[in-house]
């Protein structure tokens, strides 16, 4: 799994029959600690209903296509889930609740 901040949606109206009903989130991959994005970007289907700005878990190749929502579908990464806290040696890095 990777971490990864939601920073957009990608619209396609011209797109595989497969894919439709499913949403594109923008991603951008980012340090659990700092919480600071890495500039580095991916198109991932989202199973889970992810927010903007939300930090979220995605898994990419064979994995992006295990979710119920994605099965059969043409998908190299997947939002799994939103994260709710990030700790790291005691202390939280992030929390859900507090970002909100």
């Amino acid at each position: 799994m990777l971490i990864a901040r939601v920073r957009g949606t990608v619209v396609s109206t011209h797109k595989s029959p497969s894919m439709e009903g499913l949403r594109l989130l923008l991603l951008e991959k980012i340090d659990p600690v700092t919480l600071a994005g890495k500039g580095d970007f991916v198109v991932a289907m989202d199973s889970v209903g992810a927010n903007a700005e939300e930090v979220v878990f995605y898994v990419t190749g064979s994995s992006a296509r295990l979710t119920e929502a994605t099965k059969g579908r043409p998908t190299d990464a997947t939002v799994i889930a939103v994260v709710d806290a990030i700790e790291k040696d005691g202390a939280y890095t992030y929390e859900k609740a507090r970002s909100e």
